[in-house]
């Protein structure tokens, strides 16, 4: 590669000769990563297209320069520069000896790999670098699978991961404070993060719709069939939209290939490329048994609450559903901070009465959560009271929690307590996790 264009490139994305611009900061991923920098381990930064991780990675160079590491003892190179011709282990070489040669590095330097899985054989390369301590390697990818199944060949327990989502609802709320723009309430500005999301771009941009229409066709057509090669999408896209537009509920494989003509094995590969980007997830039924767990259907959730709306789905039609998603994805945002040591499932008894989340640590439930857009309708609260009055009892549980669109109260069901709050008011709730007591 010729290295003046190189050089080019590089000092594009580096802090060498200009301040890079590093958006508003992400202070939990940061404090997080600032904890497991200097370990001897690869750090992995993963998640969803556009979700941040590219100026997370900035931040924290940025933060390292701040506190005293030489702007040229850090490398950024981000892989989806479109300068970029070809992208192979061999190009990571050549990077890394124009590096070192045009500025004499002699220690370890930070070396910020972002979109590594553009790089063919990246593992390789990383896997020499990270052996015999020749750099701090921090990379960030937006495919679970192909950094999972890479990492677990060449990396097996020599890195640490770090998995990115869009804006939850608090770090929303910060970044109106940032720029001035903060509503009057919590509430107000809970109805604009319902209706247009996370995506920290989004948040800055007038055309926010198309935008996130623009996020949604990048990452089925980069993420899932230009990466899966996938050459009759007819299918595929079909099932996508069936996603969006049955998200917040149960739905089988079999079912789904039933009502969209395809064959289970399809909907089940498509389903786990989906997954992989990041775009959908899968929540499976609470059982002590492996195989009820694998054999029941599953629960439909989308990254974004925006994404939803922009796809098609409006967010006044179904309030309550909406809610659920939210509540998942804050859910799973607080078992990543927990580090994984819990796990998430919905429940539903024998007669398919259902509770959406159950907290799982260990063998032991900790805490059963219900989502309703309202208790105002009399059957509807009897019906969610009712419900997860039962399962409180099942698991020997004294508090329960129900999280509604605005109602506030405390209901006692024998020795029980149910707490009601509303979604907002839970989303900004410091704990990392919210055990009901």
């Amino acid at each position: 590669m010729d290295k003046n264009l190189l050089l080019a490139i590089l000092n594009d994305w580096n802090f060498w000769e200009k301040d890079q611009v590093t958006g508003i900061k992400r202070v939990t991923y940061l404090v997080r990563l600032k904890k497991i920098i200097n370990s001897e381990q690869v750090i992995i930064i993963t998640g969803a297209r556009r979700a941040g991780k590219s100026f997370l990675m900035r931040q924290l160079a940025k933060d390292l320069i701040a506190q005293g590491v030489n702007k040229k003892d850090i490398l950024i190179v981000n892989f989806e520069d479109p300068r970029f011709i070809k992208l192979d282990s061999g190009t990571l070489e050549d990077i890394d000896q124009f590096y070192v040669k045009h500025f004499n590095i002699t220690g370890a330097p930070y070396i910020f790999l972002d979109e590594i899985q553009e790089v063919k054989d990246w593992e390789k390369w990383v896997k020499i670098r990270q052996e015999f301590k020749k750099a701090k390697i921090i990379i960030s990818g937006s495919n679970a699978h192909l950094l999972s199944h890479e990492l677990g060949t060449a990396l097996t327990g020599r890195h640490l991961d770090l998995l990115v989502y869009p804006l939850s609802f608090k770090e929303f709320v910060n970044f109106q404070k940032e720029t001035g723009v903060a509503e009057t309430s919590d509430q107000k500005s809970f109805q604009q993060y319902l209706e247009f999301g996370g995506f920290p771009k989004v948040f800055f941009e007038d055309s926010k719709k198309e935008l996130l229409l623009t996020y949604f066709q990048d990452v089925v057509n980069r993420d899932v069939v230009k990466r899966y090669r996938v050459r009759k999408t007819e299918g595929l896209k079909s099932l996508i939209n069936f996603y969006f537009s049955n998200f917040s509920n149960l739905i089988s494989f079999s079912s789904a290939a039933k009502f969209l003509g395809l064959t289970t094995d399809t909907v089940i590969k498509f389903s786990q490329y989906f997954s992989n980007a990041y775009l959908v997830f899968f929540l499976k039924k609470f059982s002590f048994k492996v195989k009820e767990q694998d054999r029941s259907p599953q629960k439909i959730y989308l990254n974004d609450p925006g994404l939803i709306n922009a796809v098609g789905f409006k967010f006044s039609d179904n309030i309550g559903r909406l809610l659920e998603n939210v509540v998942f994805l804050e859910l799973l945002r607080r078992k990543s901070a927990n580090m994984d040591k819990t796990n998430l499932f919905y429940y539903q008894d024998s007669q398919k009465r259902e509770v959406d989340f159950v907290w799982q640590e260990g063998k032991t439930v900790k805490e059963l959560i219900q989502v309703a857009a309202d208790l105002h309708n009399l059957k509807t609260r009897e019906r969610e009271i009712k419900t997860l009055g039962k399962a409180m009892s099942q698991f020997g549980l004294k508090h329960g929690l129900i999280l509604t669109q605005d109602s506030e109260e405390e209901i006692k069901v024998g020795q029980k307590i149910i707490t009601v709050k509303p979604v907002y008011q839970w989303l900004v709730e410091d704990r990392i996790m919210n055990y009901g007591v």
